[in-house]
């Protein structure tokens, strides 16, 4: 891995290309990110970089944090994560990583954290069809046999059920960028990305290509 940033997800919007076509976008404020420590095989028995992303008080940051920080001379960051760069040794402390690693037509993969929907039932948490409506009916929305008594006596692990819906670590892989805007630090990429408006999303470059 070569390039990867960390955003923030602002919303989706729709642009025109040159030719004139609309493509749904979603809106990424990239970076800066800065660098607070480079890992090396050496001493961390690994090569990755560091990051911090979005000012943090001083008051909510602890008092390890708070000298982790000084160390490297960048302000609190609220987020910290690694990336195992290819070329980890090239960078430095205090060095920022922005938006224009990536250019138009980079296929990438975001990761975030899916939007939180509670406790849902089979229908809307696995997509599962419901029964009759009519009146005599007392089928509606169940999620159905849930295995039988004699044989396998046991209802078998990953069966589908109502429960906890989204809130989980999602990646959806080989999204294009559509635009860049260096100046401002925004990645326009087409369409959607997982995760709630201002939630953390990692754009890393994609791990494979779909032919489509």
């Amino acid at each position: 891995m070569k390039k990867a940033i960390l955003a923030t997800k602002v919303g989706m919007t729709q642009i025109f290309t040159e030719d004139g076509v609309l493509v749904p976008v979603t809106v990424l404020q990239a970076g800066p990110c800065v660098v607070t420590q480079v890992k090396t095989e050496e001493n961390d028995g690994y090569s990755a970089v560091q990051v911090g992303f979005v000012d943090k008080k001083e008051k909510l940051v602890t008092k390890p944090l708070q000298g982790h920080f000084k160390k490297a001379g960048v302000s609190y960051k609220r987020y910290v994560r690694e990336f195992k760069f290819e070329n980890a040794s090239e960078y430095n402390l205090a060095d920022e990583i922005k938006a224009d690693i990536f250019a138009t037509g980079d296929k990438v993969d975001a990761t975030a954290i899916s939007k939180g929907k509670g406790f849902q039932g089979a229908i809307k948490r696995h997509g599962q069809h419901r029964g009759p409506m009519a009146h005599g009916s007392k089928f509606h929305r169940h999620q159905g046999s849930n295995g039988a008594c004699s044989d396998p006596s046991k209802v078998f692990k990953g069966k589908g059920m109502p429960g906890q819906m989204g809130g989980v670590k999602v990646t959806v892989q080989n999204l294009e960028i559509v635009r860049v805007d260096a100046e401002n630090n925004v990645i326009l990429v087409k369409g959607g990305v997982p995760g709630p408006k201002k939630s953390l999303v990692t754009l890393k470059e994609t791990v494979k290509t779909i032919a489509k």
